[in-house]
Protein backbone atom coordinates (compact mmCIF):
# COMPACT_ATOMS: atom_id res chain seq x y z
CA UNK A 1 0.00 0.00 0.00
CA UNK A 2 1.44 3.39 -0.83
CA UNK A 3 1.47 6.28 1.76
CA UNK A 4 -1.05 9.04 1.85
CA UNK A 5 1.40 11.09 3.57
CA UNK A 6 2.76 15.10 2.46
CA UNK A 7 5.35 16.80 4.23
CA UNK A 8 4.29 21.03 4.13
CA UNK A 9 7.10 23.19 5.60
CA UNK A 10 4.84 26.31 7.67
CA UNK A 11 7.80 28.56 8.63
CA UNK A 12 11.52 28.19 7.71
CA UNK A 13 13.43 27.92 10.75
CA UNK A 14 16.43 30.65 11.15
CA UNK A 15 19.26 31.68 13.75
CA UNK A 16 21.21 34.64 13.34
CA UNK A 17 24.05 36.12 15.38
CA UNK A 18 23.22 39.62 15.85
CA UNK A 19 25.79 42.62 15.42
CA UNK A 20 24.32 44.42 18.64
CA UNK A 21 24.97 40.66 20.41
CA UNK A 22 22.33 38.11 21.11
CA UNK A 23 20.66 35.88 18.73
CA UNK A 24 17.41 35.97 16.66
CA UNK A 25 15.95 32.40 16.04
CA UNK A 26 13.21 30.57 15.55
CA UNK A 27 12.31 27.00 13.99
CA UNK A 28 10.98 25.44 11.42
CA UNK A 29 7.60 24.22 11.70
CA UNK A 30 6.53 21.38 9.68
CA UNK A 31 3.00 19.65 9.13
CA UNK A 32 2.48 16.33 7.53
CA UNK A 33 -0.92 15.29 6.40
CA UNK A 34 -2.72 12.95 3.83
CA UNK A 35 -3.45 9.92 6.35
CA UNK A 36 -5.18 8.81 9.38
CA UNK A 37 -3.06 11.04 11.46
CA UNK A 38 -2.45 14.94 11.16
CA UNK A 39 1.58 15.78 12.78
CA UNK A 40 2.95 19.02 13.98
CA UNK A 41 6.46 19.31 14.25
CA UNK A 42 7.73 21.65 16.22
CA UNK A 43 5.79 24.76 17.53
CA UNK A 44 7.97 27.30 17.54
CA UNK A 45 7.82 30.30 19.84
CA UNK A 46 5.18 31.18 22.43
CA UNK A 47 4.88 34.09 20.45
CA UNK A 48 3.65 32.12 17.05
CA UNK A 49 0.17 31.01 18.26
CA UNK A 50 -1.39 32.70 15.38
CA UNK A 51 1.20 31.97 12.89
CA UNK A 52 0.74 28.46 13.28
CA UNK A 53 -3.23 28.70 13.45
CA UNK A 54 -3.44 30.66 10.46
CA UNK A 55 -1.23 28.35 9.09
CA UNK A 56 -2.91 25.20 9.88
CA UNK A 57 -6.03 26.66 8.13
CA UNK A 58 -4.75 27.00 4.77
CA UNK A 59 -3.82 23.66 4.88
CA UNK A 60 -7.88 23.58 5.76
CA UNK A 61 -6.36 22.12 9.50
CA UNK A 62 -7.75 22.88 13.23
CA UNK A 63 -5.59 22.57 16.07
CA UNK A 64 -7.97 20.08 17.44
CA UNK A 65 -7.55 17.85 14.31
CA UNK A 66 -3.64 17.51 14.94
CA UNK A 67 -2.84 13.96 16.82
CA UNK A 68 0.81 14.29 17.24
CA UNK A 69 2.69 16.99 18.29
CA UNK A 70 6.70 16.50 17.99
CA UNK A 71 8.83 18.62 19.05
CA UNK A 72 12.56 17.70 18.12
CA UNK A 73 14.16 18.75 21.12
CA UNK A 74 13.24 20.68 24.34
CA UNK A 75 14.44 24.20 23.41
CA UNK A 76 11.74 27.12 23.92
CA UNK A 77 11.85 27.97 19.97
CA UNK A 78 10.56 24.44 19.35
CA UNK A 79 7.77 23.78 21.96
CA UNK A 80 6.52 27.65 22.19
CA UNK A 81 2.82 26.85 21.38
CA UNK A 82 2.55 23.21 22.29
CA UNK A 83 -0.38 23.95 24.38
CA UNK A 84 -2.76 24.62 21.19
CA UNK A 85 -2.80 20.99 20.84
CA UNK A 86 -4.42 19.29 23.54
CA UNK A 87 -6.08 16.46 21.72
CA UNK A 88 -2.69 14.97 20.54
CA UNK A 89 -0.31 12.74 21.94
CA UNK A 90 2.89 14.93 22.90
CA UNK A 91 6.53 13.70 21.98
CA UNK A 92 9.03 15.99 23.10
CA UNK A 93 12.73 15.55 22.77
CA UNK A 94 12.50 11.73 24.44
CA UNK A 95 9.79 12.45 26.69
CA UNK A 96 6.45 11.06 25.17
CA UNK A 97 3.07 12.07 26.97
CA UNK A 98 -0.49 12.40 26.83
CA UNK A 99 -1.83 15.16 29.60
CA UNK A 100 -0.47 13.82 32.73
CA UNK A 101 0.36 10.09 31.76
CA UNK A 102 4.08 9.69 30.46
CA UNK A 103 5.05 6.42 28.78
CA UNK A 104 8.71 4.85 29.34
CA UNK A 105 10.61 6.40 27.59
CA UNK A 106 12.33 4.00 24.79
CA UNK A 107 14.19 6.53 23.06
CA UNK A 108 16.96 6.47 25.50
CA UNK A 109 17.83 2.47 24.21
CA UNK A 110 17.97 3.75 20.56
CA UNK A 111 14.47 2.51 19.54
CA UNK A 112 12.19 4.06 17.16
CA UNK A 113 8.65 5.05 18.15
CA UNK A 114 6.58 4.30 15.07
CA UNK A 115 3.19 6.20 14.60
CA UNK A 116 2.42 3.75 11.39
CA UNK A 117 3.43 2.09 7.95
CA UNK A 118 5.01 5.57 6.80
CA UNK A 119 6.19 7.66 9.92
CA UNK A 120 8.36 6.87 13.07
CA UNK A 121 10.40 9.41 15.26
CA UNK A 122 13.97 8.52 15.89
CA UNK A 123 16.69 9.42 18.25
CA UNK A 124 19.09 11.49 16.65
CA UNK A 125 22.29 13.21 17.49
CA UNK A 126 21.87 16.98 17.96
CA UNK A 127 22.86 19.78 19.92
CA UNK A 128 21.05 18.68 22.95
CA UNK A 129 21.29 14.88 24.63
CA UNK A 130 17.65 13.71 23.95
CA UNK A 131 17.11 14.95 20.11
CA UNK A 132 14.82 13.22 17.83
CA UNK A 133 13.68 13.04 14.27
CA UNK A 134 10.45 12.25 12.11
CA UNK A 135 10.87 10.19 9.51
CA UNK A 136 7.99 10.21 6.63
CA UNK A 137 7.61 7.95 3.39
CA UNK A 138 5.44 10.41 1.35
CA UNK A 139 2.82 9.08 -0.98
CA UNK A 140 5.54 10.54 -3.72
CA UNK A 141 7.71 7.59 -2.45
CA UNK A 142 10.32 10.19 -0.91
CA UNK A 143 11.80 9.80 2.35
CA UNK A 144 11.37 12.67 4.42
CA UNK A 145 13.67 13.16 7.46
CA UNK A 146 12.17 16.54 9.42
CA UNK A 147 14.98 17.26 11.93
CA UNK A 148 15.75 20.40 14.50
CA UNK A 149 18.44 22.23 14.13
CA UNK A 150 18.65 25.23 16.36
Amino acid sequence: MPSPYEVHVLYEGYSKILDSGGMSANCTCTLITGGQHKIIVDTMTAWDGDRIVEALARHKVSCSEITYVICTHGHSDHIGNNNLFRSAKHIVGYSISEKDFYHDPQFESGEDYIIDDFIKVTPTPGHTLTDVSVLVQTKDDLLIAVTGKS
